[in-house]
């Protein structure tokens, strides 16, 4: 049997039901409490004869806003508890509840509609007029609203403090951030604020690698599109981009420091353009600024302009680890000023980034390895003057049978624990070595240098970043110690040995992106540490290393 009077079929004229004829149905009180009761004491006082049952229910047809009605779901419920049997379960077929027994109809159907939030459907079936109310989800008073390019607390504060540093004498300053911490999504609100503040202006945003220049030019796309207020322009002038610089003047030119250092050479009076059109200059990996080379484009650049301004960004502000005149020479490049990321009840950031999961915990330890390399009389020199281990003889280690032996066997034991390790290997023979012995043994492994043709070495790098759910290795030398950005990485094996503090945070920095920037909750660093040659074996405390030569 069917519910009372359901007919078997239905025609289009007799779908719905009319707004009018559900407030006849309506019991009275519901009709009182739409009329409202300050006008039905008000009538009372003129005539208790005009608040009959008949007279309201005219009333409340002729005053009642049928959109507000439906849209209040207190008022909604009673008036589909008011329905039908025959009319509840036609509406409820526009939700998608079907045989639904009687005892629990009203209830599901009432839920259901509440859920959806969508109430073109309930406004058509009442033949009541579509406006705003009737489309989009239901909203409470007060919302949430999503930012489209946000910011962490910390970063946010810390771009605050980088804008108002900028403003002031000598509109130089470092942005002083761990690795994985966000430097350049913290710089883009920078860069968009500066653009939006001081516009039509130009921003130069300056590196040395292919892949910081490529992340710097999406994260720019990125940011503008949700912080813009016009149309501006993208300018990528870094390896095979040939861009007119002619006509540069409103937005981002994203270059390289060689390609502009070739033009500062072969044409002066255009750098100085340039420089003439910059107001704010941002440099990538700000510790190598004051490198001849470095520091030639970036004064053209940041100084020809009256108002110009100079941002570094870091996660090591000093020069080497233990040269203070060089990192007083940075310093005072930089005037001395640097905004250090800090987070309030923490004396190091670091750990708080850690606590709360913006950073991997990483657990260190040292492979310790008898390379079985001797260590000559030139080569003793050489570590003693050297910024860093000679090229020969970093060579010399990846030749190593034993030294390699030991690796392919940590980097295997990583590969139960690990979806993505990536491999810092001595020199390019040695990053191609072991990718292809690992490759031998069943592991997926790659390897990019620094002297690849960029095809490849993306095609390599697209593998790696990819969904794949089984262990890839990425065995790489002169590469990928900046602008690497691969959350997925959980392992590193640090198998060069060198005494840069910079370099070796770099390294480390490439396997501790945490949950909360779509990275891992740990990560594993295995340093190989050779005998009678200089190695760190953890980075605890690099964050403060340089705190002493700056002002700030």
């Amino acid at each position: 049997m069917g519910d009372p009077g359901q007919s078997a079929t239905i025609t289009a004229a007799d779908r719905g039901l009319p707004f009018d004829r559900l407030l006849d149905r309506a019991p009275i009180r519901l009709v009182r409490e739409i009329v409202g009761a300050p006008l039905i004491a008000l009538l009372e006082l003129l005539d208790p004869a005009l608040v009959d049952d008949d007279r309201l229910r005219r009333l409340a047809r002729e005053t009642a806003d049928p959109a507000a009605l439906l849209c209040d779901a207190g008022l909604r419920r009673q008036l589909i508890e008011a329905l039908p049997i025959a009319k509840a379960r036609e509406l409820a077929a526009c939700f998608a509840v079907l045989d639904e027994p009687l005892t629990t109809l009203f209830p599901r159907l009432t839920a259901e509609i509440a859920r959806e939030g969508e109430l073109t459907q309930l406004f058509g079936f009442f033949g009541v007029a579509p406006d705003e109310r009737a489309t989009g989800r239901l909203r409470a008073s007060t919302a949430v609203v999503e930012a489209g390019y946000p910011l962490f607390d910390y970063q946010r504060r810390a771009a605050v403090k980088v804008i108002a540093n900028l403003e002031q004498h000598p509109r130089r300053t470092v942005l002083h951030m761990p690795t994985g911490a966000g430097k350049t999504r913290t710089a883009m609100h920078i860069v968009c604020a500066h653009l939006r503040d001081h516009g039509p202006t130009l921003v130069t945003w300056l590196a040395a690698s292919p892949e910081l220049l490529d992340q710097a030019a999406d994260e720019f796309e990125r940011a503008w599109e949700s912080l813009g207020d016009r149309p501006v322009s993208l300018v990528k002038n870094w390896g095979a981009h040939r861009p007119s610089l002619h006509d540069v003047r409103d937005g981002l030119l994203v270059g390289g420091f060689q390609k502009l250092h070739a033009l500062s050479v072969r044409d002066p009076n255009r750098i100085l353009t340039l420089g003439d059109r910059t107001t704010l200059t941002v440099v990538d990996e700000a510790h190598q600024a004051i490198a001849p080379t470095f520091r030639g484009v970036i004064d053209a650049l940041a100084t020809k302009h009256p108002h110009g301004r100079l941002l570094g960004l870091t996660a090591t502000p000093g020069r080497t680890w233990a040269d203070v005149a060089a990192d007083t020479a940075l310093s005072d490049f930089f005037g001395g000023s640097k905004v250090t990321l800090e987070v309030p009840g923490f004396e190091n950031p670091v750990e708080y980034l850690m606590a709360e999961g913006y950073l991997a915990r990483p657990t260190f330890r040292t492979l310790n390895a008898e390379a079985g390399v001797s260590l000559e009389g030139v080569d003793l020199q050489d570590l003693a003057t050297a910024l860093d281990v000679p090229q020969a003889l970093l060579e010399a280690l990846g030749e190593s049978e034993q030294r390699n032996l030991q690796i392919v066997r940590a980097v295997e034991d990583l590969a139960t624990r690990h979806e993505r390790i990536v491999v810092f290997a001595a020199s390019v023979e040695h990053a191609r070595l072991i990718r292809s012995v690992l490759s031998v043994r069943g592991i997926e492994a790659h390897y990019v240098t620094g002297d690849m043709d960029r095809s490849p070495r993306e095609a390599a790098i697209r593998r790696y970043k990819g969904s794949a759910s089984h262990p890839i290795v990425m065995c790489n030398f002169g590469v990928l110690t900046t602008g690497f950005d691969a959350p997925k990485t959980s392992a590193a094996v640090i198998a060069r040995p060198t005494r840069s503090l910079v370099l070796y945070s770099q390294m480390v920095g490439r396997a501790t992106r945490g949950v909360r920037a779509k990275g891992n909750a740990t990560a594993e660093i295995v340093t190989v540490v050779d005998p009678d040659l200089p190695g760190f074996g953890d980075v605890a405390d690099a964050f403060k290393n340089w705190e002493d030569v700056w002002n700030d």
